[in-house]
């Protein structure tokens, strides 16, 4: 005898159904005046309290049990405070990526891998409601008019948006979280991304005021590196940061952050990063901190490391240390400035002095895999040193990548300016013999 059973209607789609009519009916009753005006834990009593009267009144609500009805407070919290169902991942301390893939897929990195999440979206509206709210906050806006859009959240995330028509299948949002707490020296150390005599090297590096370009690959932790160094410029120091999109968190009292700003409507009113490099000149410096050359500022930049504004400090895209001088050149090119590739190099290398370059190794863990000294040119071709690099040697059993640090046994040339400023660094630490296993 076969027992039939009766198909259970979907729970899930019709709690949503009901998350979004209360949801609806408590942005009709709630006084939008109280976000600005409450602290954030009584506004979150205040909803709660009328999310339970909404709820009592609901003639159409489903049973649900105490877990159930703390998780529609919450996630109706998260809607009108929040980044809607993303509000979670973006408390969970191990994400580090937020990608949603229109309203259906959302994936997040944890520990240098993308994970595929249960997160969802109501639907593609919804999903654009969340973006406008974070774009909005910054004085910015994407529709179709302007369908790309990079913004920053309140506690320095990394945000790029784009919809259709260029994206195809509905809006995309990616999420670049930064810790609230920035990491330091230190946690890079246990991390395993330098050794302590590298973090010796770099500080001693800025502390001597060396031109220093940070290069490396997309999600390498160029930004959480050039945070990292900033932290050793002396208190004393005016610094002026350049960025897209401001990210850089210095805890130096005299800091002034300049962003750009994009065309208006009319697309009219563009600020760009050389009109920024330009200005932060008149603004006496002591430190120009670029949180990325990317185009014709590159130039400007470049001047200024040239013309008394030593201990300037960017970031650059790019596959190895060459690789990053090559791009240097092409971005100078692309400036739309006649000017000779061989002028071009002789000027890169005498305002460059150091290149660190980071990568992500297979493991999904980020390493500073060489310093390079610039030391001049030969010919026609910019001369570079290697001072430490990192070599993979395996893969443990739990695909953990294992290596050391080396020294090649080059002595810098930026070690007489070492001691002429009294920073003790000792030679031993550049002895090729003694490898740092990791």
């Amino acid at each position: 005898m076969t027992l039939l059973t009766e198909k259970k209607p979907d729970a899930s789609n019709e709690y949503n159904r009901m998350k979004t009519r209360i949801h609806e009916r408590l942005l009709e009753v709630l006084d939008l005046s109280l976000i600005d005006t409450l602290d954030a834990v009584s506004l979150k009593q205040q909803i709660r309290r009328i999310v339970e009267r909404i709820l009592e009144e609901e003639p159409n609500a489903m049973p649900l049990n105490m877990q159930e009805r703390e998780r529609l407070f919450d996630e109706i919290g998260h809607e009108v405070l929040g980044l809607g169902p993303i509000e979670p991942l973006m408390q969970d301390p191990t994400v580090s990526d937020i990608l949603v893939n229109t309203h259906r897929q959302v994936y997040v990195e944890k520990r240098g891998k993308l994970e595929l999440t249960d997160v969802r979206f109501k639907d593609d509206a919804h999903l654009r409601k969340i973006i406008d709210r974070i774009v909005s906050a910054v004085g910015r806006r994407v529709d179709e008019s302007c369908p790309m859009v990079d913004a920053r959240l309140a506690d320095g995330s990394r945000v790029n948006a784009i919809i259709p028509p260029l994206a195809i299948d509905g809006p995309i949002l990616s999420i670049r979280r930064f810790s609230v707490d920035p990491l330091e020296i230190d946690d890079l150390i246990v991390l395993k991304s330098l050794i302590p005599e590298i973090g010796e090297l770099l500080r001693a590096i800025v502390k001597a005021r060396l031109n220093v370009l940070i290069s490396g690959g997309t999600g390498t932790g160029k930004t959480t590196l050039l945070n990292v160094l900033s932290r050793f410029v002396p208190e004393d120091e005016r610094i002026v940061t350049i960025e897209d999109s401001a990210e850089l968190q210095l805890k130096q009292a005299h800091v002034v952050r300049l962003e750009t700003k994009p065309p208006n409507i009319e697309g009219k009113g563009e600020t760009t990063q050389r009109d920024l490099v330009k200005n932060s000149l008149r603004m006496r410096p002591d430190r120009i901190i670029v949180g990325e050359v990317r185009g014709a500022e590159v130039l400007d930049m470049l001047q200024a490391m040239n013309t008394g504004h030593d201990g300037s400090l960017t970031t650059i895209h790019a596959n190895n240390p060459r690789d990053a001088l090559l791009r240097l050149e092409t971005l100078v090119a692309m400036g739309g400035l006649n000017i000779p590739n061989e002028a071009v190099r002789r000027y890169v290398s005498s305002a460059i002095d150091v290149i660190v370059h980071i990568a992500r190794l297979a493991d999904g863990s980020r390493k500073v895999v060489s310093i390079q000294e610039i030391s001049g040119m030969e010919g026609n071709v910019i001369t570079m040193s290697e001072v430490f690099f990192f070599e993979q040697t395996s893969l443990d059993k739990e695909g953990k990548v294992k290596g050391r640090f080396r020294a090649t046994g080059v002595v810098p040339k930026f070690v007489e300016r070492f001691k002429s400023l009294s920073l003790d660094i000792p030679y031993s630490i550049f002895d090729s013999s003694t490898a740092f296993e990791v």
